[in-house]
């Protein structure tokens, strides 16, 4: 079991999603690139092709999407990335909406601990026969291997598979789950800071102010100087 380095805060999220909302189109590109990372789409006789099938998905190449109800924006359900030649796998960026991966028959080597960090809905996995489920077998409710592959369902939580939880998050701390084999801290309301020892409101004006103004000051400096550029030609 590993915990995600650093503490999260609840208040600033609202900030960081508006941020976030900021950068959308590159979010797409990147879901678009694991959807596109070998050749292909997925087969309807596939076990990532009968899940879209069931959730009514729409195939995009490797990826199974669905749309959130109140914005349409599409976001990845299953991503099927058999048979692509895959000997590592390190990141997944924009696929950590998925619930199903599949990464049979490929001459996997080596799975990066880290990247299925942020996987928290992620629930089935097919792997080669020997390539150990992400955060090991107690990460999951039920591990197989059939007909050479190798099958982890049911991903747990692990904020509640540990008796010593208070001593892995500090105090004024939440334990949320964080992918296969990992958790995170959140800090508690009206607490912040290294190891969430700061009371009350996150400073979230004076550590977004600063940061939003310079954003803006230098995209205007480099809009200037790509029009003198142009005006030069």
């Amino acid at each position: 079991m590993k915990m995600r380095a650093g503490y999260s805060q609840l208040k600033p999220v609202v900030l960081i999603c508006i941020i976030n909302s900021c950068f959308y189109a590159s979010c797409q590109l990147s879901e678009l690139q694991v959807c596109k990372l070998c050749k292909g789409k997925i087969q309807n006789d596939t076990a990532v092709g009968r899940f879209c099938a069931k959730w009514a998905g729409r195939i995009d190449g490797r990826c199974c999407l669905g749309k959130e109800n109140t914005t349409e924006h599409e976001y990845i359900l299953g991503l099927d990335l058999s048979n692509c030649s895959l000997t590592h796998v390190e990141e997944l960026h924009g696929a950590s909406t998925t619930l199903i991966i599949d990464l049979s028959l490929n001459p996997i080597v080596n799975i990066s601990d880290t990247t299925f960090q942020g996987f928290i809905q992620m629930n089935y996995m097919i792997l080669p026969g020997d390539i150990v489920c992400p955060g090991g077998n107690t990460s999951w409710q039920k591990v197989e291997v059939k007909k050479g592959n190798r099958l982890c369902e049911g991903q747990k939580n692990m904020c509640n598979q540990t008796e010593q939880q208070s001593l892995n998050c500090p105090e004024n701390s939440l334990c949320a789950p964080y992918g296969p084999g990992f958790f995170e801290c959140i800090c508690a309301d009206n607490h912040h800071g290294y190891k969430c020892l700061r009371a009350g409101e996150f400073p979230a004006l004076q550590v977004f102010g600063p940061l939003g103004t310079s954003t803006v000051v230098i995209s205007f400096l480099l809009w200037v100087t790509q029009r003198r550029k142009a005006k030069s030609h």
